[in-house]
């Protein structure tokens, strides 16, 4: 089935159409979903509350964007509707909570590593850090509208980023064994 016919299909509430659509994103979508919440069995819930959105408001789909894309906004919104409804903390880990890495952290090291295991890594950031680590670095936020998402403060956005960043670094540096100390000399 052709994508416009798939749209139609879909926009007319047939179940076979709407099967083929879940069935032609489902495992894209799923892994959205994983980002932010990190639990399979929680993803696949948002997931499935996801398609229902979908399916019941395919009607404001307008086929001047990709199909994929709109489905994907859906997606995070839901995830994020999720994780605003279990009034989850944002947190705030203190320094000495973890190692801090300074400047002289090797960004080139972050090229080199596959897709999965970067978010695998995302996936171990606690849960505050990982949402706004996300939506700014991945979905393209701002961080004025993650504060209007998550009903944060701007600042509090910028600084979550900051420590998912520095927390990032520790596990990369952690997972290929290098010495935080060695990194913080430069050397």
């Amino acid at each position: 089935m052709n994508e416009d016919a798939l749209i139609l299909g879909c926009q007319k509430g047939d179940r076979g159409s709407q099967k083929a659509l879940y069935d032609k994103y489902a495992s894209k979508m799923l892994a959205i979903c994983l980002r932010y919440v990190g639990d399979k069995m929680e993803a696949e819930d948002i997931l499935q509350e996801g398609f229902m959105k979908i399916f019941t408001n395919f009607y404001k789909y307008e086929s001047t964007g990709a199909l994929g894309g709109w489905i994907r906004t859906v997606m995070v919104n839901t995830s994020i509707e999720h994780y605003r409804k279990n009034k989850r903390n944002i947190i705030d880990l203190r320094e000495n909570d973890y190692e801090t890495v300074n400047q002289s952290f090797d960004e080139g090291l972050i090229e080199k590593l596959d897709a999965k295991v970067i978010l695998g890594l995302i996936s171990k950031l606690p849960e505050g850090y990982r949402q706004i680590f996300n939506l700014y670095a991945i979905e393209g936020y701002k961080h004025s509208e993650i504060s209007a998402m998550l009903n944060i403060s701007e600042g509090t956005s910028k600084s979550q980023y900051s420590r998912a960043k520095k927390f990032l670094q520790n596990l990369i540096l952690k997972k290929y064994h290098i010495d935080i100390h060695h990194v913080e000399r430069g050397f």
